[in-house]
């Protein structure tokens, strides 16, 4: 079944280094942060971590919107909860096929992990011609284009930049504060 998504593609830059020189205590502990920001983040922003990779993580989204809030909170918290390590974040997004039921396959899967490999530290890239609707407080800003490996021609794209404006996102907060429903 071919569904329209979202992907973002995370690493977390610098990891095998920071292991090498600070050790598997100290890497755990690390990735342990990481992982606890990144877990806050997608249930907050109604995302879905569809898998871990290692130091990295890929993310679907049924929103573009969710998955741009999603990679940009996620850059300002884990500036701070995995310091002196950075993010570097691609998105896109099209139709996958739903594989087995658990996994994502397709174009915009693949284009999502080649941006996040040619990502710069504290970068979210894009896309040019899959931009949506940005959140309030959210930019794209012209980057240079990209060559991915697999791919034939270069790639325009943008990069992501500001603050979102956040809203909350519990669905189901006001169950608990509204009057019964009564016929």
């Amino acid at each position: 079944m071919r569904v329209p998504r979202t992907f973002a593609f995370v690493d977390l830059s610098g990891f095998t280094h920071f292991t090498e020189t600070q050790g598997d205590d100290a890497a755990g502990k690390l990735l342990a942060s990481f992982r606890s920001v990144a877990r806050d983040v997608a249930s907050e922003r109604g995302v879905r971590i569809a898998k871990w990779l290692g130091d990295g993580l890929m993310v679907v989204s049924v929103d573009q919107s969710d998955a741009v809030v999603f990679a940009m909170e996620l850059q300002s918290r884990a500036a701070t909860a995995c310091a002196p390590l950075t993010l570097r974040i691609g998105l896109a997004t099209g139709y996958a096929l739903l594989f087995e039921g658990d996994d994502y396959i397709g174009s915009a899967v693949n284009t999502a992990a080649r941006l996040c490999d040619a990502a710069g530290a504290f970068e979210v890239l894009i896309p040019r011609d899959q931009l949506e609707e940005l959140p309030e407080g959210v930019r794209a800003d012209t980057h240079a284009p990209l060559d991915l490996r697999g791919f034939v021609e270069p790639l325009e794209v943008c990069a992501l930049t500001g603050d979102p404006v956040l809203t909350d996102r519990n669905d189901t907060g006001e169950l608990w504060t509204r009057s019964p429903f009564v016929m």
